[in-house]
């Protein structure tokens, strides 16, 4: 313990303006890690990964055991590629995020409210029919990898077209329809699934809202096909809309603000 508090003394002596500086560069990296991984089943594996090796460093030092000591000295390499491995989706959503443009609009005023008009109308009679739909919403992160496996589709933005699509057992009524601008990109496009502990409770379609809203910064509006019900993911977060008339408002509020919706209880 004595040799501990002598190391503390030695590194506060030797703290200067470039060592400050290096030290909030670090802490900042390490807060920006944890709220990429708040909320996540990784935060946990982190949390786990932190414990063990705070304890073997103590014992280590403590009981004076040059095993562990080798051991812990000498581990800050393979530690860092662990985590690289382990929480390889985690950082990659963080840097995805670090990358969007805040300076580029989704759609002039008049382009976005005409979208979202049809989208709306769409989304309104699909539930009051229970067919079950997912649309996308492209914004700032392209969707290119999701729309090349569907079927490209390149139509005008049209409520009734999107009612056409997500009819029962029509071709392309499966997976999720993507919106680029004003146009219908592409119809049975696959999208990549939520796996958190809440997302097990959702259906599929909700689930796979989640996961695309949680690597990209689209839109997702989801109705559900047993009973009409109508949820929009944004930024990782669900939330069921009370009726259809609040459709348009949500994605107005969400694509002016480019902000999240707040937590609420997810739809399944």
């Amino acid at each position: 313990m004595n040799q501990i508090l002598t190391d503390v003394r030695d590194s506060l002596q030797r703290l200067d303006a470039a060592a400050a500086i290096d030290i909030l560069l670090i802490a900042a990296i390490i807060y920006a890690l944890l709220m990429a991984l708040r909320g996540t089943t990784a935060m946990t594996l982190l949390r786990g990964g932190v414990v063990i090796i705070c304890v073997l460093f103590l014992l280590g030092r403590i009981l004076e055991l040059s095993v562990v000591n080798f051991l812990v000295r000498n581990s800050l390499p393979g530690l860092v590629l662990g985590v690289i491995v382990i929480f390889q989706p985690e950082i990659r959503r963080a840097l995805e995020r670090a990358g969007r443009t805040s300076m580029r609009r989704w759609l002039s005023n008049t382009e976005q409210d005409m979208a979202i008009a049809e989208v709306s109308a769409a989304i309104a009679e699909l539930s009051h029919l229970r067919h079950g739909a997912i649309v996308v919403m492209e914004r700032s992160t392209g969707l290119e990898d999701y729309i090349e496996s569907g079927v490209r589709i390149d139509a005008g933005l049209n409520a009734k077209l999107i009612e056409g699509i997500f009819f029962p057992n029509s071709p392309l009524h499966d997976k999720a329809l993507i919106i680029r601008d004003q146009r219908i990109v592409a119809a049975s496009c696959t999208l990549p699934v939520a796996s958190g502990a809440g997302a097990s409770r959702l259906g599929m379609r909700h689930r796979a809202a989640l996961g695309v809203s949680e690597q990209t910064d689209a839109i997702a509006i989801v109705v559900s096909e047993e009973t009409g019900a109508i949820s929009v993911a944004s930024e990782g977060r669900l939330i069921p809309l009370r009726d259809d008339t609040r459709v348009r408002s949500t994605l107005e509020a969400l694509a002016s603000r480019r902000t999240g919706l707040r937590p609420a209880a997810q739809a399944s």
